[in-house]
């Protein structure tokens, strides 16, 4: 057994934060959450006494607190030498000139290894304990991935890309073929199984047309065939900017929620970034079929072409989390996507063109709290994930992050002021920097210390 010790934050439910003072939480070999004592427990006392003799026992201290590890629903993984780079040019030309090269490179798997070892580092740093990650086409290089993220001790959810569509995708960067997307498809998902049965915190393979555009028929339906054979998670775009929605309502007369429904591509193991075109009877499809939203705020804001409208879309049941959608997203973190998620909602609500009347220009009732937008990053990637990870409760996974308040050259002082735990956690959610991420626990081990 191991024990923390310390104040904690969560959301066990959307939107609904909980504070624990001084909590005891007893983890087994496993990594599991036993129990969490508070100090009115009956057993408090006596399982602090055999904490505190224990090997393994961590104690906060003054202005630390213990806060889920992030989940991080949308990361393409070979564009993290992008970050930052193009973000002020059009969709297309971002992807032809700088994106796909750059993924057409990762056909090197020693240069897919340099990049994935320092990625899933930074990941780490930022508090992502877990991520769903695309990777590219290359089968040998999406496979270096999974293998980076067991070894490091993040939980890595890995899909190797299909771009088999010829006349959809760069000569020089897609499938030789739908026959050979789909058996590189099988074939990854068969050893990272294999590889999953030596990693305690689980590497999963992910079934990952890059989105209906660039994936023909055959090639959809093959993976939906193999998404229902395997039982594993899916990943897609779904009706992510004006565009890609246009496209595949004229090509299939259905919008992307129903082709990708029809071709079995959405389960409850499915995630689908972005989402922003979805309408009321998609998302009652995504509702009825358990599939997730990735929320991407950042990404969105430079590629989306609209708002999505997250609070009606948990108001008809849609599971939703956060994702970086590195490098559409310029940002490794999730800490910063929480931010631009509630600043997003404001805008939706609020509306942008001045020109209009004010009552006329947003979309009333909107906005989501910092609180709630917590939540996505944690509980609510759990969710979508089908795993027990993002709450700190008994039988979910030991995920961890420490924060401190009070770090050298990132103090987040109230000045006896803001005070309250609610206060603090603000404070936490819009200012912290990585200099504030003391400890990172993945399945009750130390993955990242910040000393």
């Amino acid at each position: 057994m191991m024990f923390f010790k310390g104040n904690v934050f969560h959301t066990p439910s959307y939107g609904e934060l909980v504070y624990l003072e001084d909590a005891l939480i007893e983890v087994d070999s496993q990594g599991i959450i036993q129990e969490v004592y508070v100090s009115a427990d009956e057993m408090y006392a006596t399982k602090l006494q055999e904490a505190k003799v224990c090997d393994s026992f961590i104690e906060l201290k003054e202005g630390q607190y213990f806060l889920p590890g992030f989940v991080d629903l949308h990361v393409h993984a070979p564009q993290w030498p992008q970050a930052g780079i193009a973000l002020d040019e059009p969709l297309n030309q971002w992807l032809d000139e700088c994106t796909f090269p750059l993924e057409a490179k990762y056909e090197d798997v020693a240069f897919a290894e340099h990049v994935y070892d320092n990625l899933v580092e930074n990941l780490l740093a930022r508090g992502t304990t877990t991520a769903l990650y695309f990777a590219t086409v290359h089968l040998q290089a999406s496979l270096t991935l999974a293998s980076i993220c067991a070894t490091k001790g993040q939980r890595g959810l890995v899909g190797k890309v299909v771009m088999d569509h010829p006349e959809m995708n760069p000569t020089f960067y897609r499938d030789e073929s739908t026959k050979a997307a789909l058996a590189d498809t099988e074939e990854f998902i068969i050893a990272v199984k294999e590889l999953a049965k030596e990693v305690p915190q689980g590497v999963y393979p992910v079934v990952t047309p890059r989105f209906v555009p660039s994936c023909t028929d055959e090639g959809l339906r093959g993976l939906g065939e193999l998404t229902h054979k395997y039982q594993v998670h899916v990943q897609s775009h779904c009706s992510e900017g004006q565009w890609e929605h246009d496209h595949v309502k004229e090509r299939f007369g259905k919008t992307d929620t129903e082709v990708l429904r029809d071709f079995g591509l959405l389960t409850e193991k499915s995630i689908m970034a972005h989402c922003n075109f979805i309408d009321e009877k998609d998302g009652a499809i995504f509702a009825e079929t358990g599939t997730a939203v990735a929320h991407c705020p950042i990404s969105n804001a430079y590629f989306a072409n609209g708002v999505i409208p997250i609070k009606r879309l948990k108001n008809q049941g849609v599971e939703i989390g956060l994702g970086t959608d590195i490098s559409g997203g310029f940002s490794p973190s999730l800490w910063d996507n929480i931010k631009q998620a509630v600043m997003s909602s404001r805008m939706l609500e609020d509306g942008v063109d001045v020109t209009m009347q004010q009552e006329s220009r947003g979309v009333s009732d909107s906005r989501i709290s910092v609180v709630e937008a917590f939540s996505l990053a944690t509980q609510g990637g759990g969710e979508a994930l089908n795993l027990p990870i993002g709450v700190i409760k008994k039988g979910y996974v030991c995920d961890l992050q420490v924060l401190d308040m009070n770090a050298v050259g990132a103090s987040l002082s109230g000045f006896g002021v803001f005070t309250t735990p609610k206060e603090q956690l603000q404070k936490l959610l819009y200012l912290a920097t990585p200099t504030n991420i003391k400890q990172v626990w993945v399945q009750g081990k130390l993955v990242h210390e910040k000393f």
